[in-house]
């Protein structure tokens, strides 16, 4: 089950007695424990949280099995089962994994209990897992994958109820990667701002989301592709009041022109995305952002860059010309080109 449908679940009271949790994505396993905190408890001395590499399976069985004392139900997390991995750690202890697989054959009603494994995967072929899948509720909470940004933001967008226009989403997606729980909060704050039934538009999410250091500078690259030298200064001016320094910039923008011309070049050489990935050892939304811009550039144009950035990274340094002066040389002579 994934992360959306975990959470429609919960949000229905259909919470089974046993819960895996398992993936890298911390922001997922940290929302699914808010909302069965909320669904589950009337009294929070009724929860209680275990490090399974400290703690074995059996005590936390043991705990899961002792009535509550207040409220109606107990809510127990058990982080870090490293039991479901292809390779244990090693522990000055043993998990007894036989009382898990007895407890799940005939859990109590009076208490959730919820495992939670911050893995990529987890070894589905252990009885144990079996036994999880066949008698719990496992949910992945995994990284969403670059094509299923949108679909999720627009399901956050109908709990907020509001609207995203077609053409705002990639301002989010440009200006905040993939990370989630800045988009939330992003998305979250925006919505306050047009009320409910309101529409995201471009002009909106370009004024209100949050500018990034790394994506100022895909926004550089993109004013210098467009030939904009106000856009150019007025970015670099956002940067100032960020305190970002002129030669950290010089830095940001080789990181930007350097990944173009390197997709460029392995593009030429029949390389698939996913071969550049690997190549460069970039995250997909990396190669993807220099994917739509390669085509503007020659090869040479990319190399005229570089040793442009080179030379101003130097002038700087040595001290030989005002660095703000400098910079905006920079942007002239790149946007010139």
């Amino acid at each position: 089950m994934n992360y959306t449908e975990t959470i429609k679940h919960i949000k229905k009271q259909n919470i089974p007695e046993v819960i895996l949790l398992y993936g890298t994505e911390n922001y997922f396993i940290q929302k699914i424990k808010d909302l069965l905190i909320k669904n589950v408890l009337s009294d929070e001395e009724n929860l209680s949280t275990y490090d399974l590499t400290e703690t074995s399976i059996q005590e936390v069985v043991a705990d899961v099995e002792t009535y509550p004392f207040f409220g109606d139900r107990k809510l127990i997390f058990a982080t870090n089962a490293t039991f479901l991995k292809a390779k244990p750690d090693k522990l000055s202890f043993e998990h007894q994994l036989e009382v898990l697989e007895q407890y799940l054959e005939m859990p109590v009603d009076y208490s959730i209990l919820v495992l939670i494994a911050p893995y990529e995967k987890i070894d589905e072929r252990k009885k144990i897992s079996k036994a999880l899948k066949k008698k719990g509720l496992v949910a992945e909470c995994n990284p969403v994958k670059e094509y299923e940004i949108k679909n999720w933001m627009m399901d956050l967008a109908k709990q907020l109820n509001v609207e995203i226009a077609e053409n705002a989403y990639e301002i989010f997606e440009n200006e905040l990667s993939n990370d989630l729980k800045i988009m939330e909060k992003e998305l979250e704050k925006i919505a306050m701002y047009i009320g409910e039934g309101g529409i995201v538009t471009k002009q909106v999410a370009e004024e209100m989301v949050s500018h990034t250091i790394s994506s100022s500078g895909i926004r550089l690259v993109d004013a210098v592709i467009e030939g904009n030298l106000a856009k150019a200064i007025s970015i670099y001016k956002d940067l100032e009041k960020m305190k970002e320094e002129p030669i950290a910039l010089i830095g940001l923008l080789a990181f930007q022109f350097r990944t173009i011309l390197r997709v460029k070049l392995l593009k030429q050489k029949g390389y698939s995305s996913g071969q550049m990935q690997k190549q460069l050892g970039a995250h997909p939304y990396v190669i993807k952002i220099a994917l739509n811009r390669e085509a503007k550039f020659s090869v040479q144009q990319l190399k005229a860059f570089m040793d442009n950035l080179a030379e101003t990274d130097a002038i700087m340094k040595q001290g030989k010309m005002d660095k703000e002066l400098a910079f905006e040389l920079l942007l002239y002579n790149l946007i010139k080109h």
